[in-house]
């Protein structure tokens, strides 16, 4: 059930980048100009994250190297969580509610892949 999320999401953004590429923006420009190995175009790393997310939520899913699955998944989905639900920047009250709890959702999932890298 937790890989559930990943395999439909990470379809989603690596068919189409263009959804999350301009909310992702201000997370994947200085990420990748610390780091020379991933490509330097937003779109291009929306749907690499999204690739990871398929991949490692698809293994998860059949209980194929769990650990590592997780493990991939919980490392796109910190910078995810940081571009997409931005709580904290939002002046309308309602939008704020909405992304702090998509926020907290990401935080739980989190947890619950940290869980099973743990064993």
């Amino acid at each position: 059930m937790l890989a559930s999320m990943f395999v439909v999401g990470g379809l989603d953004t690596l068919l189409h980048p263009e959804r999350v590429a301009p909310v992702a923006e201000p997370i994947t420009r200085p990420v990748s100009e610390r780091v020379g190995l991933l490509p330097d175009r937003t779109e291009q790393l929306v749907q690499l994250n999204g690739a990871v997310q398929l991949g490692a939520g698809a293994l998860l899913g059949v209980g194929v190297l769990p650990r590592l699955s997780a493990l991939a998944i919980a490392a796109t989905l910190v910078p995810t969580t940081l571009a997409g639900h931005r709580f904290w920047e939002s002046e309308d009250e309602g939008q704020r509610m909405q992304q702090r709890i998509h926020f907290l959702k990401n935080v739980s999932m989190l947890g619950g892949l940290l869980n099973v890298v743990s064993g």
